[in-house]
């Protein structure tokens, strides 16, 4: 049993540390790129119409 949470622990501190390290990465891109950041906005807001109108699906 504490072996088992002893995984899922490392497996979640590695994925909180990928993600910092990619959220880094796109945070440093974006600010050198601003047609990037446009783009990325725009896939942003799509996503959350897309997560907007599923909810309402489901409802």
């Amino acid at each position: 049993m504490n072996k088992n949470v002893m995984n899922v622990v490392k497996g979640v501190a590695v994925g909180m540390m990928a993600g910092a390290a990619v959220g880094y990465v796109g945070k440093k891109m974006s600010d050198d790129n601003p047609k990037l950041r446009k783009k990325a906005n725009r896939a942003y807001k799509t996503f959350e119409n897309i997560v907007d109108t599923a909810q309402y699906m489901f409802k």
